[in-house]
């Protein structure tokens, strides 16, 4: 089911409704966890079974890995929680990446071992999921939680309609316990969720989805455009992500908050970061610090040598980083472009005089976006073929003129000055609470336009988000 989709604004409401009338936690629970299964089943009813699998093994093992002082039998649950789950993420998301290139491998010295097996559908969610659920087993594992003993409130946890399908990452530790808490109506925490919600659909629907239709004109056509054309459409492609899977995450903050549970803060004005380890602070916060805690940190961390640090743990972690948005090979180039800019940072650190501190932080934010956006021809790109392409195309410049709707060129520019200001507001406090402290006419003066705004402008149904196809 899509948030931005007519179905979500009537399942919605009625969830809340029910919930409301409601007075006890375990038939909240229930109510909820019935409405997350409906919500996930919507798509594909029976990649169910998938989700319902994740959720009964790390339930099972995490209150055996509990019960057991044996460390080798809790050793031996906790394998099993991460062989399972992980071969599932692998079955259904990258075997046919290896199966096709063992193939091409094998056909380069004339050898053949039969047809390469069809691509499976990829069930919605399942990189989202099955993280959340093996951090579980592994914080019980390392006793920084207990073992959840209710199977309704631990499938709950893991399937949480909101944030199921794309995020944030959650940790047991933070969402599990607010399950437990029996909430009534408030107005302050039911207004702020709204107007997470409404920020996130005009991110969405009015910005990313405006964006999408010049990106996608340009990257299905690599050879029809050149210079500026290709430039103009990195750039509406890191402002189309942004906005689209941002708005994804106050949809999802904003629905949880109106049921009144906290969801973790995903995105920190990432685009005004001054560096690339900065920004993998700012950008998909609950990833990088699942990759932190959970990957690098056992890995060794900061703790080992410098170069096993440099040229193993950290790239490591960023080309598995980029392998965990898609399989393929502009994934994986995408994520070791991010682990070379970050360890030419870390080896090459540049300082400039303090009396030009100021122009050394701008030009640092440029310099870092520019980055960043070199980078996002990979993420985008089908293939490192069309990403070639389009990169040799970006130096031609003899095209003359841009070749874009220029009405939509020209709204495009607006709407990037719109979030940009946002964002430089975001940097002292949230834009809810930024509005929320004007008076009272300039508050509602911004809620109508926005409202109105969305629903004269924004693209209904178009465009799913995009992190739903990892």
């Amino acid at each position: 089911m899509l948030f931005n989709s007519g179905h979500f604004l009537i399942f919605f409401p009625i969830v809340v409704i029910l919930f409301f009338s409601l007075k006890s936690i375990r038939i909240r629970q229930l109510l909820l966890l019935g409405a997350s299964w409906y919500f996930y089943t919507v798509w594909k009813p029976e990649y169910f079974i998938l989700l319902l699998s994740s959720t009964a093994v790390d339930y099972f093992a995490a209150k055996k890995i509990e019960k057991s002082e044996d460390l080798k039998i809790r050793k031996r649950y906790l394998w099993l929680s991460i062989i399972i789950n992980i071969g599932i993420l692998i079955s259904f998301k990258y075997f046919h990446f290896f199966d096709k290139n063992l193939h091409r491998f094998l056909a380069h010295y004339n050898l053949f071992i039969g047809n390469t097996f069809e691509q499976l559908l990829l069930p919605v969610g399942i990189s989202f999921y099955t993280f959340q659920t093996i951090s579980y087993t592994i914080d019980v594992y390392r006793k920084k939680i207990s073992a959840e003993k209710n199977f309704i409130k631990f499938a709950l946890f893991v399937s949480f309609f909101p944030q199921l399908v794309a995020g944030p990452i959650e940790r047991a530790g933070h969402l599990l316990p607010q399950f437990n808490k029996l909430t009534g109506l408030d107005y302050k925490r039911i207004t702020d969720g709204l107007k997470l919600i409404i920020w996130g659909f005009f991110q969405k629907i009015v910005i990313a989805d405006s964006m999408a239709l010049l990106v996608d004109t340009v990257y299905k056509n690599p050879d029809t455009y050149y210079g500026a054309d290709i430039w103009l459409a990195t750039l509406f492609f890191a402002v189309q992500i942004y906005g689209d899977f941002s708005g994804y995450t106050d949809i999802a903050r904003g629905s949880a908050k109106i049921l009144g549970y906290n969801l973790n803060v995903n995105f920190r004005i990432p685009y005004l970061s001054d560096s690339i380890s900065e920004f993998w602070k700012r950008w998909h916060i609950s990833l990088s610090t699942w990759f932190r805690d959970y990957i690098y940190i056992p890995l060794g961390g900061n703790r080992t040598k410098t170069k096993r640090r440099y040229w193993f743990n950290i790239m490591f972690v960023f080309i598995l980083s980029g392998f965990w948005h898609g399989a393929g090979w502009t994934f994986l180039i995408w994520g070791a472009l991010h682990g070379i800019f970050y360890l030419f940072e870390q080896i090459f650190p540049v300082k400039l005089p303090v009396r030009v501190n100021n122009f050394n932080k701008i030009f640092r934010i440029i310099f870092t976006f520019t980055l960043v956006n070199f980078a996002w021809i990979f993420f985008r790109s089908e293939s490192v073929k069309i990403a070639y392409t389009l990169m040799k195309n970006s130096f031609v410049f003899n095209s003359g003129q841009l070749n874009f709707n220029h009405l939509m060129l020209l709204t495009n520019v607006l709407l990037i000055g719109f979030l940009l200001m946002v964002n430089i507001i975001e940097r002292k406090n949230d834009i809810i609470s930024y509005i929320s402290e004007k008076s009272l006419v300039f508050r509602w003066s911004v809620y109508y336009i926005v409202i109105i705004t969305i629903f004269l402008f924004g693209n209904f149904g178009i465009q799913e988000f995009i992190y739903f196809r990892f």
